[in-house]
């Protein structure tokens, strides 16, 4: 599998590539950030874009989805898709008036699942941190986005976050496979079962269950 990831931005998101082997194309998730990063990351390992993915819709996600994009669609849960025109009134309090909104947009939902670069990609929605959250999860990973980090989970105390919703999805969490690996939207890589042993916001609710 090829995977790189870099995060040296003013959010310290992670923007990720992705590509199982036997295969040119790749999959980038969360740009917000550098396009000539993205693309230079794409170059090195001569593969070429076949779909970009957002897991939701902040702009330190989404922010260098038009410049990245071209002709490939960006894939975004239906409930965030207003993001990419009306940042201001989205959420997270960012004074930004610029439309993140790519040629091409292709709007999913739970359960959807998506063929790109060797993988089977299913849509999970995942609630709370904003409407539209989501994870995508494959065989062998997932990509939280902003549900959940290594020893944290993400903030539901925006005025479009909720915290009864992100209770429920990290409740959904716990249901993943322990040895499922985990590619957040900030921080170090981890696994469910680590986080499920380790990380005191979830052991919390397995213990209110």
């Amino acid at each position: 599998m090829f995977l790189d990831v870099f995060d040296d931005n003013p959010f310290a998101t992670n923007c990720w590539a992705v590509s199982a082997d036997g295969t040119d194309d790749a999959v980038v998730v969360d740009p917000g950030f550098s396009p000539d990063r993205v693309a230079a990351m794409l170059d090195r390992a001569g593969k070429r874009l076949a779909a970009v993915l957002a897991t939701h819709g902040h702009a330190d996600h989404i922010g260098s989805a038009p410049a990245i994009c071209g002709d490939v669609p960006l894939y975004i849960h239906e409930a965030d898709e207003l993001a990419l025109t009306d940042q201001r009134a989205w959420g997270a309090g960012l004074p930004v008036d610029d439309s993140f909104r790519p040629k091409e947009v292709r709007t999913i939902a739970e359960g959807e699942v998506l063929e790109f670069a060797g993988f089977s990609i299913r849509v999970m929605h995942t609630p709370g941190h904003t409407p539209g959250s989501v994870c995508f999860v494959t065989d062998g990973f997932l990509f939280s986005g902003d549900l959940i980090f290594r020893d944290a989970i993400g903030r539901s105390d925006f005025p479009n976050s909720s915290q009864g919703e992100m209770v429920r999805s990290l409740r959904r969490f716990l249901t993943l496979p322990d040895e499922l690996d985990v590619y957040p939207g900030h921080g170090p890589k981890t696994t469910v079962g680590r986080e499920r042993r380790g990380n005191e916001w979830l052991r919390q609710l397995e213990d209110r269950a």
